[in-house]
């Protein structure tokens, strides 16, 4: 019951803000507008919980397993969240909710991985054409299709045997909306994922139906709404979603609905709140929404980093400048995150020094998020090309050349190659 690749399908104003180097021609606007809500399908699926009466929600989400695993999930420690979210499966063999939380868990510890849930990847790059192909093996792949296939297939037997069986309805809309968040995310197959996360719609809507008050099937109802709305009609006709209506006041009353009362979706829906109000320009209730969760698990790294991106985004470069460095000295205290994206972090740093026009920092900036031992490939050659770029503008054109080689080396990612090319023969001179 998540983002599907419907998601995908809304124009940010991030770049605008703080990084006009970084504005689309015309010929890239539509590629433009399907970008930002991938960060909702990685970002809002990243969190849940809350609390909610229990005939109002499936009822294994209030089980205290079940809860001290969401606690070690918002701490990003996977594993930790895994041991506990795998003895709940064992207890409960026959639950497709308990198969859910195996999916939630392997789906985004292997995107964390990936330095797939980071808001500026989506916010500044040209998500759907830039090439990019996760490096992700083929036994995960196959991990996370058994997972949701299993869960669909329990939640169907249920329903077979008793088609007013709510919880079912929601435990196979939910794993159908994670399952279509992975391959938007992972596989960049959008019409595939599209029709997943329809099919989650449809189940949540079929909840509502049975209890109106089942505050955790509103968030995927409100998500797609939203993003619905925003679609030209001919977009939702090539993805095959021509006769699905959207409305934006509707989707976020849904959304506030379903942060204020649910359990899974609690948090999601915060996060969704969040994308939502920053694609529509109101940064002041985007960020109040992003400080609110930063302040509730201040050992979640992503969630500060949201804080961070969002305050550079509403064009507030100096106060953005401050939490990025604010979250990097947090992580050099021991144990305070479990296994930070440092990464990330220097990324957006660096992407706000240059929209300040702080050139030499902006390129130290790019140059330690290129060095961080567990940088996946694609991040590092992004790193190592924008880092070249300030070199050049510094006049330091030897050590430009040398990051543009490394984001031009053959082998792995290659969606850097083509501009770093171009700027080994002629110096970058853009801002």
């Amino acid at each position: 019951m998540f983002v599907s690749a419907l998601n995908a399908m809304s124009m940010d104003q991030h770049a605008t803000a703080t990084h006009p180097h970084l504005l689309p021609d015309a010929s890239t606007m539509m590629t433009m507008r399907l970008i930002p809500s991938l960060l909702t399908c990685a970002a809002a699926l990243t969190l849940a919980c809350g609390s909610v009466h229990a005939q109002d929600t499936y009822p294994l989400n209030n089980d205290p397993v079940v809860r001290e695993g969401f606690q070690h999930f918002y701490d990003l420690d996977f594993d930790g969240s895994m041991q506990r979210f795998e003895a709940v499966e064992q207890a409960h063999r026959q639950d497709p909710m308990a198969m859910d939380y195996l999916l939630l868990n392997t789906v985004f510890r292997e995107l964390y991985k990936q330095d797939l849930l980071d808001t500026t990847y989506y916010a500044h790059e040209h998500f759907l054409s830039s090439g990019h192909k996760a490096d992700i093996s083929d036994e995960v792949h196959k991990r996370i299709d058994y997972l949701a296939d299993t869960a669909v297939s329990l939640a169907d037997a249920r329903i077979k045997a008793n088609s007013n069986d709510k919880d079912a309805y929601f435990a196979r809309g939910y794993a159908h909306g994670l399952h279509a968040a992975w391959i938007t995310l992972a596989d960049h197959s959008y019409a595939s994922a599209a029709h997943q996360g329809l099919q989650s719609r449809n189940d949540c809507e079929e909840v509502l139906k049975r209890d109106p008050n089942y505050a955790d099937a509103k968030m995927a109802i409100g998500i797609q709404k939203f993003e619905v709305a925003t679609l030209p009609r001919f977009v939702r006709m090539i993805i095959g979603i021509g006769g699905i209506g959207g409305n934006k006041e509707e989707g976020l009353a849904l959304l506030r609905e379903s942060a204020a009362h649910g359990t899974v979706t609690k948090v999601q829906s915060q996060t969704a709140l969040s994308l939502f109000l920053r694609h529509d320009r109101r940064y002041n209730e985007a960020y109040a929404v992003a400080q609110g969760l930063a302040k509730e698990y201040p050992h979640d790294f992503l969630f500060r980093l949201e804080e961070a991106n969002l305050m550079k985004d509403a064009g507030h470069g100096p106060e953005a400048v401050n939490i990025y460095k604010t979250v990097l000295a947090d992580a050099a205290k021991p144990g305070y995150f479990t296994e930070p994206r440092l990464q990330l972090a220097y990324w957006g740093l660096g992407e706000t020094q240059r929209g300040q026009n702080d050139v030499s920092d902006a390129a130290e900036s790019y140059l330690k998020a290129a060095t961080q031992p567990n940088c996946s490939d694609w991040m590092r050659k992004r790193a190592e090309l924008n880092a070249g770029m300030m070199l050049d503008k510094l006049g330091r054109r030897d050590e430009a050349v040398k990051q543009y080689g490394l984001a031009a080396a053959s082998g792995g990612d290659q969606t850097q190659a083509s501009d770093a090319r171009k700027y080994m023969k002629t110096p970058y001179t853009g801002t």
